[in-house]
């Protein structure tokens, strides 16, 4: 299981502008085929199903509620694909490897990361000597992405859902031993509460005297979004040595 070794990228961010997006023709990075290509064969028997394409039954956030959300726009070859992340510090983006690279788990620099207008602030992450593993703290995921499935164009509009952050153990029984491992961290599906697609990359938090990041969208059940399976993120705390050797972040003891 290699290809789930490694599932966070960090990319340099450029000066800022203003850019004019055709929203219309950004597709979640789900759609393209390096996306399918990391996962094990347990999950390429969905590769032609379309669940829905967003945060399910989940609220649109209010201006600022997440600061440190973004929205990543990547230019493949089969055309622009959209994830989300968070920001990390000024100059860098966490996300996953497959919303930037195709193929490979890099090192990358590239991507067009949008930003909110307000309160733009850096994620917090674990501590070093931070050893807990979240279960049962309620998760909040936030993100981008289709609307529904009738939907052909995505939304720059940021959605959230809450759900109970589970242990290993319990994901393990929901999913299998083979597909969940030390480096991920699940949050419950229950009541068709989950990251979808359009949402890869982004952050999954807790309250901890504030929002901490403790997760980064990886994958869910492709048999639908709203099934109640749980959602898999990669454990933050998990990649804390990469992060760090990777980038100017430097996290707390």
């Amino acid at each position: 299981m290699k290809s789930f070794a490694l599932l966070v990228v960090l990319l340099a961010v450029a000066s800022a502008e203003w850019i004019d997006i055709d929203w219309s023709q950004v597709r979640p990075i789900e759609e393209f085929d390096h996306y399918w290509a990391r996962l094990p064969a347990e999950l390429q028997i969905y590769r032609n199903v379309r669940p829905s394409g967003r945060i399910t039954n989940g609220q649109v956030a209010t201006p600022g509620q997440f600061p440190y959300q973004i929205a990543l726009l990547s230019q493949f070859g089969a055309g622009t694909g959209l994830c989300g992340g968070s920001v990390l510090t000024n100059n860098y983006i966490l996300t996953a490897a497959h919303c930037v690279v195709s193929g490979a788990t890099t090192l990358a620099n590239g991507g067009t990361a949008i930003m909110g207008a307000q309160n733009r602030n850096p994620a917090r992450l674990p501590a070093r000597s931070d050893t807990r593993q979240f279960g049962g703290m309620m998760g909040t995921v936030s993100g981008f992405g289709r609307t529904s499935d009738a939907s052909t164009a995505t939304s720059a509009v940021v959605m959230f859902t809450t759900n109970p952050v589970m242990t290993n153990a319990d994901c393990i029984a929901s999913w299998n031993t083979v597909l969940i491992q030390p480096q991920n961290v699940c949050m419950s599906g229950a009541d068709g509460r989950s990251a979808c697609n359009g949402d890869s990359g982004g952050p999954l938090a807790v309250q901890d005297g504030g929002s901490l990041q403790i997760g980064i969208v990886s994958f869910g059940s492709a048999a639908g979004c709203s099934i109640g399976m749980p959602s898999v993120y990669a454990r933050v705390s998990f990649f804390l040595d990469f992060i760090e050797n990777n980038s100017d972040y430097s996290a707390a003891a």
